[in-house]
């Protein structure tokens, strides 16, 4: 698919981070751009500050783990620009569990899935139907994540899990599109190759009352900052990767339709690796000791 100026792109999770990066590069792309975010001031400062850079720009109020939330934002999207080319389900939090999966509270389960998951199925059956009906070139992109989509990493296992079901929905996604002969592409998007600096870390400062914590934590909620100093302490070399070579990777994929927006990566070619020497050995995921071993150092 071509990213021509004129075009429309709609950005969940727009507000700050990986999803902020991609409203940038396609407003210098020349696209029409509508962010969509569950943090009031946040969106309103990003729309803003597109806005003073010329961009032509809208930005909606979402909860995309609210099914009439995200139909609104396809309304307003629609009544905004008339059409729609670009949809990246990029929404997403981490789920703030502590401790092992059976000590886990299932809100922390229900949150994560309501935004993750729920929220990339809400995107597609808001606006899939809108953009095949108008039999122009489309292309939707979902957000995972190394952590899951590849391998998971055992001690962020709620995340993971919900980021293996967006690899395996966007999978079925494509299949379906291929089958209707759609001009329309789907991608999955592995943010990376590094870490990131986003505000994934501090999800919890908007997590709705419905999915609550029921019980006090017994450990303060881990910060970017605290995690980077703890494995810093421990030896680990930490690395980042800057949030608009992620939107870099976003454009570059959907022009060439490439369906897996995974940068190369040997960290990551050697979960691949183990997790599908593992499987086709019929063996135990040992690899998953290494994981362990790597974050409980922080």
């Amino acid at each position: 698919m071509e990213l021509l100026p004129g075009q429309v792109a709609v950005v969940t999770g727009a507000a700050s981070g990986i999803g902020l990066a991609m409203a940038e590069r396609f407003a210098a792309e020349g696209l029409q751009v509508v962010l969509a975010d569950v943090e009031e001031p946040a969106l309103d400062k990003a729309v803003a500050g597109l806005r003073e850079r010329g961009a032509e720009v809208v930005g909606q109020l979402v909860d995309v783990s609210e099914r009439e939330s995200v139909d609104a934002l396809a309304d307003a999207a629609y009544r905004a620009f008339g059409a729609v080319h670009v949809l990246c389900n990029n929404a997403g939090v981490g789920s703030g569990a502590e401790g092992r999966m059976w000590e886990h509270e299932p809100n922390d389960w229900k949150w994560a899935f309501a935004v993750n998951v729920w929220g990339v199925f809400h995107g597609i059956q808001a606006f899939v139907p809108r953009m095949l009906a108008a039999g122009t070139p489309g292309h939707i992109v979902n957000t995972s994540s190394g952590d899951g989509g590849i391998a998971p990493l055992p001690t962020a296992s709620v995340y993971a899990v919900t980021k293996a079901a967006v690899v395996t929905m966007t999978e079925s996604l494509y299949a379906h599109l291929r089958a209707e002969q759609a001009p329309v592409s789907a991608s999955v998007l592995f943010p990376g190759p590094h870490m990131l600096r986003t505000g994934l870390w501090e999800s919890h400062r908007n997590r709705p009352e419905r999915f609550a914590k029921q019980r006090p934590r017994r450990t303060p909620y881990r910060s970017l900052a605290g995690w980077e100093a703890a494995m810093e302490a421990a030896g680990q070399q930490v690395e980042f990767t800057p949030v608009e070579e992620v939107a870099g990777t976003v454009v570059d994929g959907i022009r060439a339709d490439r369906f897996w927006m995974l940068p190369p990566s040997e960290h990551s070619d050697r979960q691949i690796r183990a997790r599908s020497q593992s499987m086709l050995e019929r063996s135990n995921p040992t690899y998953l000791e290494n994981f362990i071993q790597w974050d409980e150092k922080a």
